[in-house]
């Protein structure tokens, strides 16, 4: 019991860790299936690319003899790259790919998506590399840089997720909420056809959709990369599942709801990593999902018959 309680709090900073990147890759599911009621299967490329696009920059900016500008500036432009890039990726994959299926069956935007996943995936095996690429050990972030509170370990890497995430959590909270064109999103949320009579211009709040759910993704490729330290293509396959996860844990269609559901999956993960066999972390937190499912299969934070962005 007294090893339960002493490594509980260095646990629940891993799963807040996680849980960030999730939301972060959450938040573009729900706010793409809030306005369209499509699941966007491409969306973790999405995530990956934006990794790719900041490793870029780290790149560029680092020789052997060291960084060419100050550290905290290759990590500010890493990031403004990555989203950015992304966003505009996303703009593309929205107007080539599933605009043209707008009114076609369910199934075959879906089928568009887990397309365009695989062409994201295969271009970036043969135009960069089929093997994983390395920050190296504490190249950008020394490792052993952060707060050490007694026996809790808080790196810098962690800080600058949790912390970039919350930021950008808030600021999407404020667009939606505060400025003409998050409104006009919640207006094609609710009926899309009666904002198109209203004037709103569909396509565009579409498109701004696509761009800011993308940006938040890249964003979340590029803090996962310095935490961990590399990247691969495959990598936004796994994440996106889990992103995928909780935005329908939480409440898909619900911002609030998206951001929760990626805290309470990172948790679940690092909890039954260090509680029970680390094998079964992913088996437990998709029993969790089945269990909120079929007893409020809105989500946590959903509602029936209301989409929310």
């Amino acid at each position: 019991m007294e090893n339960f309680f002493s490594i509980l709090p260095q646990t629940f900073i891993n799963g807040l860790t996680l849980g960030s990147s999730y939301a972060l890759i959450a938040l573009g599911y729900s706010m793409v299936y809030g306005i369209l009621k499509l699941l966007n299967f491409a969306h973790g490329d999405v995530y990956m690319i934006g990794a790719y696009l900041g490793y870029g920059v780290f790149v560029l900016t680092y020789t052997d003899e060291g960084a060419l500008i100050p550290t905290a500036i290759i990590i500010v432009l890493m990031l403004v790259v990555a989203m950015v890039g992304a966003g505009l990726v996303s703009i593309a994959i929205e107007r080539f790919a599933y605009r043209p299926l707008r009114y076609a069956p369910r199934i075959a935007p879906l089928i568009s998506a887990l397309g365009v996943s695989f062409i994201l995936q295969n271009m970036t095996q043969i135009t960069v590399s089929p093997r994983p690429l390395s920050y190296g050990n504490g190249t950008l972030i020394p490792i052993g840089s952060g707060l050490q509170l007694g026996s809790l370990n808080i790196q810098t890497s962690r800080i600058l997720l949790i912390g970039t995430a919350l930021i950008l959590m808030i600021a999407l909270t404020y667009f939606v909420t505060q400025t003409r064109l998050g409104r006009a999103m919640r207006a094609v949320s609710m009926d899309i056809d009666a904002a198109q009579m209203m004037g709103v211009d569909v396509n565009r709040v579409i498109m701004a959709t696509f761009f800011i759910g993308a940006v938040l993704a890249g964003a979340g490729g590029v803090l996962v990369g310095i935490f961990t330290l590399s990247i691969r293509h495959t990598m936004g396959f796994q994440a996106g599942l889990k992103g995928f996860v909780a935005a329908v844990m939480g409440g898909i269609g619900s911002i609030p709801g998206a951001a929760l559901g990626g805290i309470i999956l990172g948790l679940i993960e690092a909890f039954a990593s260090v509680y029970f066999d680390p094998t079964f972390k992913d088996v437990i937190a998709f029993i969790i999902l089945v269990l909120v499912l079929l007893i409020k299969p809105s989500g946590l934070m959903g509602k029936p018959l209301v989409q929310k962005v």
